[in-house]
């Protein structure tokens, strides 16, 4: 229980030391101008656009530090909505794959409805989501799915370790997702489609991240987190930003 309670207390300790970074993320102009072009790229669909109010497009590839030319791994790609906005980001120049567990049709109607060149759907498994043949990466991603891997057979920690091998030095892991209450764990991944913050830093730190900065841009204070964030009604659901490094 002492070691526990250490270990949690440590957890904290490395959240409030990222404290400076909760504002929004700051864009640059350049930066600006290449996150708007890639937010109107014709390649993005309708629904993707309809969701940006919410999921705040432009403050994610700011956090994400997205650049032209980068390489980057989009863990539980599902349908390729941050798939599709992380491709148009980083350019031609760039390449983008896009991990699903199975063969996902909504990603292949996407690509055939929408062609992009630099992005590449992969089948693979949550244990090592990483495609053979990789360079390595500038960047990996998991945008509202980290509490969905929780809920599937796969070996976490095996799947974080392979994230951790496959970026360059310096190299982004950025963790977007549901929160759960404070102290809740891995207990509402299934229930409430939740996860607490601090049990995924504690996972994710334990394959050699380091937790650089996180963000408030997804914040709703007012959220209870105390039901599906599917079943709020239209009210801000809570969510944390986290942005990992490979030292």
């Amino acid at each position: 229980m002492h070691r526990q309670r250490f270990a949690r207390h440590l957890i904290h300790a490395l959240l409030a030391a990222c404290a400076t970074a909760l504002a929004a993320p700051v864009l640059t102009q350049d930066a600006a101008a290449q996150y708007k072009a890639a937010i109107t790229n014709p390649a993005r669909l309708d629904d993707d656009r309809k969701g940006d109010a919410r999921r705040k497009p432009a403050e994610f590839l700011a956090f994400a530090k997205v650049r032209p030319g980068m390489k980057v791994l989009d863990v539980a790609a599902g349908g390729g909505a941050t798939s599709a906005l992380l491709a148009a980001a980083v350019g031609p120049s760039g390449q983008v794959w896009a991990q699903s567990a199975k063969p996902s049709p909504k990603l292949d109607a996407r690509l055939a409805a929408s062609p992009m060149p630099n992005l590449r759907p992969v089948v693979a498994p949550f244990d090592n989501p990483v495609p053979a043949g990789t360079p390595p990466l500038d960047l990996i991603t998991i945008d509202m799915s980290y509490h969905d891997i929780v809920n599937t057979p796969a070996d976490r920690a095996a799947m974080n370790k392979h994230l951790y091998d496959a970026l360059k030095p310096g190299g982004a892991l950025v963790i977007i997702d549901n929160a759960a209450k404070e102290g809740s764990g891995l207990t509402a991944t299934n229930t409430l489609h939740r996860i607490d913050e601090v049990a995924v830093v504690a996972e994710v730190t334990r394959a050699g991240f380091a937790l650089e900065t996180k963000s408030d841009y997804l914040r709703a204070p007012g959220d209870p987190r105390d039901q599906p964030f599917f079943k709020m009604e239209g009210k801000p659901d809570d969510k944390f930003a986290l942005h990992f490094v490979k030292r």
